[in-house]
Parts: structure tokens; C-alpha cells; sequence
């Protein structure tokens, strides 16, 4: 993990210079010592949610959270670019180490399916431009990770993130809480893999992923 401190948070509710780009920050700080900043993304092609976590592989923090919007009147081309934009955009203000993306799904709507396809390849060539390490996670072991249930509802998965970052308030819209969920699970299997890296022994990776999960119940 790279070593970094943590710099002072950005304002509640002041907005990144472009517009498209909305975001919301924390002013709670984990000591300095060795962390990794884990960017979440969940792709949309109308609202792509996004959020930043700082964690020393046992707590946790906000740095920023918030989506990128872009117009239904817009040509997909547009969208698209505006996506990109955005990405490139708040990796360069926040300089994350990795960055966890939602994998694609089976969507009933093909063509729906294949706008999402076109909108996590935009992410993913942002970030890999930015030379930030990639993990992608299906949905489902998101919710199992963070939530307990595979197939929990969004108001479910906001709650837990709500607790698990130690917040007021779930963090909106929903695509905001769906990114910052990346971000918990990748930082959750982060720090499993690691424990299983250092003691390889098969009797680890159970007992490491119920603590790593901390018996979480599912909110209902």
C-alpha cells in the first residue's frame, strides 16, 4: 500500500470545477499511516455514481463521494465523453490507488446492457490511462460482502454503508452508496487476501472472511 496523508476534506456540497461532477465529502481523518484510497465506480449511462474511501486495512473513512450526470437529450457519444471526463477528473483530485468498478450483468434489455458495457469500457480506459490499478466485483458479491445478502434491496445496501463509514445519513442518490459499496467490498477482500497471503494455510480463508464480515445481519 502506498503511504499517504490524509489531506483536509473538501466542504460539504462544494462541487468540482466541472459541473457535471457533483460530490460530497467527509471531514473525519484515520491517522497518518499507510493507506490505500479505493475508488468505487457504479457505472450508468444517465448517473454513474462514484466514491472515495481511505482505509489502513482495519477502519475505514470517506473522502468524498458523489455521481456524474449527463442529459437524456444528449447524443450517447456525449454521454459517454462526459463520463470520462468526469472519471479522469476525479482521479486526478483525489489520487486513488485502486479502483473498484461494478462488473457488467445480464440485463433483459439488450440494448440496455449494451449502453452499460459502452459506459464501465469508458471508465475502465480512464482509469487504466490514470495507470490505477482495476478490480471489478459482480453486484451480487458487492451486497453479499457489505450487506450479508446477495440479493439485498438499495435502501439495504445504503444503510450498511451508512454504518460501516460511521455517517449520519445513507449517502444519496443511490449510486453513490452503490460506488462507495464497491469500495468497502474491494477493501473487505483486499484485506482477506492479504491474511491468507501471509498465513497460506486452508483453515484461514473461512475464519478470515467471517471476521472480515464481522457477522454482519442484513437490514431490512
Amino acid at each position: 500500500m502506498n503511504k499517504k496523508v490524509s489531506e483536509p476534506a473538501q466542504k460539504i456540497g462544494e462541487e468540482l470545477p466541472r459541473g457535471a461532477v457533483s460530490s460530497h465529502a467527509s471531514a473525519f481523518r484515520l491517522p497518518p499511516s499507510a493507506l490505500t484510497r479505493i475508488l468505487g465506480i457504479d457505472p450508468g449511462s444517465e448517473t454513474t455514481g462514484w466514491g472515495m474511501i481511505e482505509t489502513d486495512g482495519r477502519r475505514a473513512r470517506l473522502v468524498a463521494f458523489g455521481v456524474i450526470r449527463s442529459s437524456l437529450r444528449e447524443r450517447f457519444a456525449v454521454r459517454l465523453l462526459r463520463i470520462s471526463d468526469g472519471v479522469e477528473e476525479i482521479i486526478g483530485k483525489y489520487e486513488p490507488d485502486v479502483c473498484a468498478i461494478e462488473e457488467g450483468f445480464y440485463a433483459v434489455n439488450v440494448k440496455t446492457a449494451i449502453k452499460l458495457g459502452q459506459v464501465r469500457g469508458v471508465v475502465l480506459v480512464a482509469a487504466e490511462r490514470a495507470r490505477v490499478e482495476i478490480a471489478e466485483y459482480a453486484p451480487r458479491l458487492v451486497k453479499q460482502t457489505v450487506v450479508g445478502y446477495g440479493a439485498a434491496e438499495k435502501h439495504q445496501v445504503g444503510e450498511m454503508v451508512r454504518l460501516l463509514l460511521n455517517l449520519t445519513a445513507a449517502p444519496q442518490p443511490h449510486d453513490a452508496a452503490d460506488a462507495l459499496a464497491l469500495a468497502i467490498c474491494h477493501s473487505h477482500h483486499q484485506t482477506i487476501n492479504r491474511i491468507a497471503s501471509q498465513n497460506p494455510r486452508p483453515s484461514v480463508a473461512a475464519p478470515a472472511v467471517r471476521v472480515a464480515l464481522n457477522q454482519r445481519r442484513v437490514v431490512r
